[in-house]
């Protein structure tokens, strides 16, 4: 495995395989990784004859109050797990290389990134549609994998995807879970061993709204209202959001009816962490 840490060089790489003939997979991450990462690399590496990973912990999406300076690193371990899965080229570039100190240009997204965690992080899908639009045509992908745990993420990407016409195909890759059904996540470090037994409310909730859905109950404001009780009983459980949203438009709907996103967010003490599942009806 390569480590290529600056923007020229790797574009560089990328333009000498793509010239090659070689097609080239994708995965952008923030490091810290976990089996959710993990499986997208697999995921791409069943698909592609070169894999490349990056690692950057991306300061435009994060806002002035947020966890960017204590956002969990540790590149020496990220390092031996991309090793473990077969990548080629691991990208870890410094913000500094990635971001002019007088950058101007920026991609914003209009139609999907004013709700959910758009709503409660202004500015958020600005700094992620933009670093993901540098890192594209920097790695030159022909397949990038993002995770379905960050459902409006991954479906503000396909549509910049396709508004901006990028050359590549964007993957979908399942959520993965502890054992208990807790979706991986890197912020899960941050909770205690009382919090992280509190954190299961985000996937008891869902789980409680999708048997409600298969009896047949399809009004939001029932189905939203029995989550709220169940998260409210957890001790410091507080909710961001529960949102009932179309599938593709992310529109907020009053019952569920076809494809309908159910997505979440919940700061347990001061971590926030998201899940989601789609409700068939």
């Amino acid at each position: 495995m390569k480590i290529v840490q600056s923007p020229q060089e790797m574009q560089r790489r990328a333009l000498e395989l793509k010239r090659a003939g070689k097609t080239i997979g994708f995965v952008p991450t923030m490091g810290f990784l976990h089996e959710g990462h993990l499986s997208l690399m697999k995921a791409a590496r069943a698909q592609c004859d070169v894999l490349v990973v990056s690692i950057f912990v991306n300061p435009t999406q994060f806002g002035p109050n947020e966890d960017l300076d204590a956002y969990p690193r540790d590149f020496e371990r990220d390092e031996a797990l991309c090793n473990s899965v077969g990548v080629d080229y691991l990208f870890y570039p410094e913000p500094a290389t990635m971001y002019a100190d007088d950058a101007s240009v920026w991609v914003d997204e209009e139609r999907l990134s004013g709700v959910l965690c758009g709503a409660s992080r202004p500015g958020h899908f600005r700094g992620v549609c933009t670093v993901v639009s540098k890192l594209f045509n920097l790695v030159l992908p022909d397949l990038s994998v993002f995770g379905e745990k960050d459902a409006q993420q991954l479906r503000i990407i396909e549509r910049m995807v396709r508004d901006l016409n990028f050359p590549v195909q964007i993957v979908r890759g399942p959520i993965v879970r502890e054992p208990d059904g807790l979706a991986m996540s890197s912020r899960n470090k941050y909770l205690t061993e009382e919090q992280r037994r509190n954190a299961l409310c985000l996937r008891r909730s869902l789980d409680r709204a999708e048997a409600m859905v298969k009896a047949g109950e399809h009004d939001v404001r029932v189905l939203r209202g029995e989550m709220e009780h169940l998260i409210a009983d957890v001790p410091d459980g507080v909710i961001d959001y529960v949102s009932f949203v179309d599938d593709v438009s992310l529109e907020p709907v009053e019952r569920v009816d076809g494809r309908v996103l159910l997505a979440l967010a919940v700061k347990i003490g001061s971590t926030r962490l998201i899940d989601n599942t789609v409700l068939v009806a």
